[in-house]
């Protein structure tokens, strides 16, 4: 998922847009329907929109090709970035995109349950909580109470780079987007489906200033 130039797209946006893709069972598959709702979001040329009529069609079910973990930033909407009707995505967020109990549970729960072929991890540029636990590392001030605990999840990405390393957030924010990966790769469940070709798991960054989504190595 590479900054390239979007293709131009066909006429203007529109709230009646493709149904949810409903047959995608394949990885490869579930990641292009991302990228090329990236591009038509970057394009400003998106097919679907928050009509009720969409909402009311997927009401007597749901068959999601992806499940994209992201951080709780209102400025990175995650249906809207890609592009994603009622129906098409689990969208799970936490500060930091940073992985609890509850987050394990609804990823596995997500491909176990839903089928659903593709996880993503989705960090983005300039994230407040890799921010501030850049300076909590420099510091050594650990914020109180909850708080703490998205520190301390986030410790680890920053001292892999070095908390004073000029670019340590945006560095750190990529490391623990790779680790997350690993991370869920190794939930009881998606493990074996890794292993058998039926999922798999990527990480991202999100340009805020751009609107493209970046997919790392």
């Amino acid at each position: 998922m590479t900054a390239t130039s979007p293709a131009a797209q066909p006429g203007s946006p529109s709230n009646a847009g493709p149904a949810p893709a409903a047959s995608i069972t394949r990885p490869g598959d579930a990641l292009a329907a991302l990228i090329a709702g990236n591009r038509r979001f970057v394009a400003g040329r998106p097919e679907h929109g928050h009509d009720v009529a969409a909402a009311a069609a997927t009401s007597g079910g749901q068959q999601p090709h992806a499940v994209v973990l992201g951080c709780i930033d209102s400025r990175v909407p995650l249906e809207a970035i890609f592009d994603q009707t009622f129906g098409s995505i689990c969208v799970i967020r936490s500060g930091g995109q940073v992985v609890d109990r509850a987050v394990l549970g609804s990823v596995g729960f997500a491909v176990s349950a839903l089928g659903v072929p593709l996880i993503m991890v989705l960090g983005h540029a300039r994230c407040g909580a890799v921010a501030a636990t850049v300076e909590a590392v420099r510091t050594g001030q650990r914020p109180d109470g909850d708080v703490g605990y998205l520190v301390d999840e986030l410790t680890p990405a920053v001292q892999a780079v070095g908390p004073d390393d000029p670019d340590a957030a945006e560095k750190a924010m990529r490391v623990h987007v790779t680790r997350t990966v690993r991370r869920l790769r190794d939930i009881p469940g998606v493990a074996q489906a890794v292993a058998d070709g039926r999922v798999d798991v990527v990480g991202a960054v999100y340009d805020l200033d751009t609107g493209w989504v970046e997919q790392l190595p």
